[in-house]
């Protein structure tokens, strides 16, 4: 699945934050962008996620060269992640299993990928455990799972590393990693880390007046 986003401009109380902003995301690749806080990368995450609609310009999903309607097929193919996402007052299992659960995934079913999920966010040990007392660094991998318990085609973490720790980072970064080995996801994130952007992205980009340009050699 092709991701086009085109002349899309979006203001809040008449300060623009996208002019313009066009870019086309292939698929299964993993893009980072950057900017400066305020710059509008995470209203352009929401936006491309259909959480929140464009002032003009146009968000376009393909698969082939067939154009996708902007249905809840297709919000069940693409996800967000959220720098602090909330959790369910429920076990770390049965966050991860919610997914399914509404798709009316069989128990069975459920069990497996819940279970291989979160051995690939390393949370298989919390499973059982109240999802509310985990770190900041395991929430945000148990907000991962959440995502890719679903197998979306195109993931959006914004900002995944923040206010994490070291080791935690690390460990994102790994999941990261191996999501690009594993080649059937197209990642499109957020950082304010250069250094993280060159280990992580295929393509480094950056947010700038407003739209999205590849970003200039160090």
């Amino acid at each position: 699945m092709i991701l086009s986003v085109s002349h899309i401009m979006k203001a809040y109380q008449g300060r623009a934050i996208l002019e313009g902003c066009s870019f086309c995301f292939d698929k299964n690749i993993t893009y980072v962008l950057m900017g400066a806080n305020g710059s509008g990368k995470s209203t352009f995450l929401r936006i491309c996620a259909l959480l929140e609609s464009p002032d003009s310009g146009e968000i376009g999903f393909t698969a082939g060269n067939t154009p996708l309607q902007q249905d809840m097929s297709l919000r069940r193919r693409i996800t967000l992640v959220l720098p602090r996402i909330g959790v369910f007052n429920t076990t770390v299992f049965r966050n991860v299993a919610y997914g399914l659960m509404i798709r009316g995934a069989l128990h069975g079913d459920i069990e497996q990928q819940v279970a291989r999920t979160l051995a690939f966010v390393g949370l298989e040990h919390k499973k059982k455990q109240h999802a509310l007392t985990l770190s900041s660094g395991e929430t945000q991998r148990l907000g991962i799972a959440r995502a890719l318990i679903i197998e979306p085609e195109i993931l959006f973490l914004d900002e995944p590393t923040a206010s994490v720790d070291q080791e935690n980072t690390e460990i994102i970064e790994s999941i990261v990693h191996a999501m690009k080995k594993d080649g059937r996801t197209t990642v499109i994130m957020t950082t304010h880390d250069r250094e993280q952007a060159e280990r992580l992205g295929d393509r480094l980009l950056v947010m700038k007046h407003g739209r999205i340009e590849n970003m200039p050699s160090p």
